[in-house]
């Protein structure tokens, strides 16, 4: 019926191997970077984007009508999981160890280019009003809800105004798109 179940095992084992391969691969950064850089490889577009390149698309049947308004958007990324889940009950860790670094990291992804790459919009916003003196809040304006999903809509105020809204599945990236859209606004992407 779902592979919710393989999506929950393989988020975690995936999650452990990034964290060991990081861990292994940088034994002189400290537990921030590393944080920062496994939530770079194993976040929802990251994921997305692999599954699609590996040709998940091709092999995914979904009754997308039954699923929420985000759903559609994360299909590979939940299918990746679950196929991580699924090779790593059938063949153990240390092959799904190898599946992993050999099938996922290495071919696509470049761990300098992560490296190198702001992508957490909001800790630059935050940055930009601290260097400023400016105050920044996050302001829940609405939770609208489907059957199985709910969608976040969250203000970004500078100094008391409002200044950019941003949407998503959860209140963090509503909050995240929020403050992509002040950057651009800002000229802060560069």
């Amino acid at each position: 019926m779902s592979n919710e179940r393989l999506e929950f095992l393989g988020d975690a084992v995936l999650g452990a191997i990034v964290a060991e391969y990081l861990f292994l691969k940088f034994p002189y950064r400290d537990e921030g970077f590393l944080t920062e850089t496994r939530s770079r490889i194993v976040n929802r577009e990251s994921l997305n984007q692999v599954g699609q390149k590996i040709g998940l698309a091709k092999i995914v049947e979904s009754d997308l009508s039954t699923k929420g308004l985000y759903s559609h958007k994360s299909i590979y990324g939940d299918t990746l999981e679950a196929l991580v889940g699924a090779v790593y009950l059938d063949w153990g860790y240390i092959f799904c160890r190898k599946f992993v670094y050999n099938r996922i990291i290495m071919p696509h992804f470049d761990l300098d280019d992560i490296i190198n790459t702001t992508i957490n919009f909001k800790s630059k916003v935050i940055e930009w009003a601290q260097k400023d003196n400016r105050t920044i809040d996050f302001v829940l304006i609405s939770v609208s809800r489907s059957q199985r999903f709910k969608e976040f809509v969250v203000e970004l105020n500078i100094d008391g105004e409002a200044y950019a809204e941003g949407k998503g599945a959860t209140k963090k990236k509503a909050e995240q798109e929020a403050a992509k859209n002040a950057s651009e606004k800002l000229n802060l992407m560069v």
